[in-house]
């Protein structure tokens, strides 16, 4: 649990009133094997996402999703119509183990396994808002846990190359976003300071663990005219959310966004 700006679009000052926020805290780990399949009350195979059209258990769903960006989304200043739309269309019960379901679209994060959490909706949006996302650009995620932000930046038409640590995550966050039809996103099992050479230069960077410093391959794979976002800082504090941005000769600048707290960006394949 941290604080952060109550309003926090982009440029916000973060002196002014703080609201709670819940971010990736470190939460107790659970084994991973509810990823391949999530338990919904529908008949073997049918995801929710693919249910009949007017089917009550799609419709309850999608009413959740609506009052999510409304009273947790919008209501707190992000305005990017792309991310909003995104955030309406995006399956989150799909990314949570079936006994978090009736709680999949709350205002906190969730465990996933390997001491790993979904973030809370808000700070999804709010960084998918600040990398300024559209149709066509190129993304490099580092962290792709159960595979939520990847999805909801393929549901905005981006190309999204996304690495996990943890290879089971990386397995099954790669099935999970195929069955529900986010092809668009690419899963690696890898170590995100590497980042992702071969498929650089990135039009935008998102990093959902917090790192010592800000790993200088990500900056050099970073496209002049390129947002990065990183949470900075020690595992035991409140972290700094930066963004860096590399102008068009290639020189860099970072701004400190607002106070976060996520688990820590890891080294070494598990």
């Amino acid at each position: 649990m941290i604080e952060c700006p109550r309003d926090v679009g982009q440029g916000a000052d973060v002196a002014q009133p703080l609201r709670v926020v819940h971010i990736r805290s470190q939460m107790p780990s659970r084994p991973a094997s509810w990823f391949p399949v999530l338990a919904l009350a529908l008949p073997l195979g049918v995801t929710a996402a693919q249910a009949p059209e007017g089917s009550a258990e799609r419709a309850r769903f999608r009413a959740q999703r609506l009052a999510m960006v409304e009273q947790q989304i919008a209501a707190e200043g992000v305005a990017d119509t792309a991310t909003l739309r995104a955030m309406r269309t995006v399956p989150r019960h799909e990314f949570v183990p079936p006994e978090y379901v009736a709680r999949a679209y709350g205002d906190h994060p969730l465990p996933i396994g390997y001491g790993q959490t979904i973030s809370q909706p808000y700070i999804v949006a709010y960084m998918t808002e600040i990398v300024r996302p559209r149709r066509g650009m190129r993304v490099l995620e580092v962290g792709t846990g159960s595979g939520y932000q990847a999805a909801v930046l393929a549901e905005i038409g981006g190309r999204v190359y996304t690495m996990e640590i943890f290879e089971a995550l990386a397995t099954s966050a790669r099935a999970r976003l195929e069955r529900l039809g986010y092809g668009a996103a690419i899963v690696r099992h890898g170590d995100g300071n590497d980042g992702w050479p071969d498929a650089a230069p990135f039009d935008a960077i998102l990093v959902t663990a917090a790192a010592g410093h800000i790993p200088p391959l990500l900056i050099e794979q970073l496209k002049p005219g390129g947002r990065l976002v990183i949470p900075v800082g020690s595992v035991y504090g409140v972290q700094d959310l930066i963004l860096v941005e590399k102008d068009a000769g290639g020189d860099v600048r970072t701004r400190h966004l607002l106070p976060v707290r996520f688990v820590p960006l890891l080294s070494g394949l598990r």
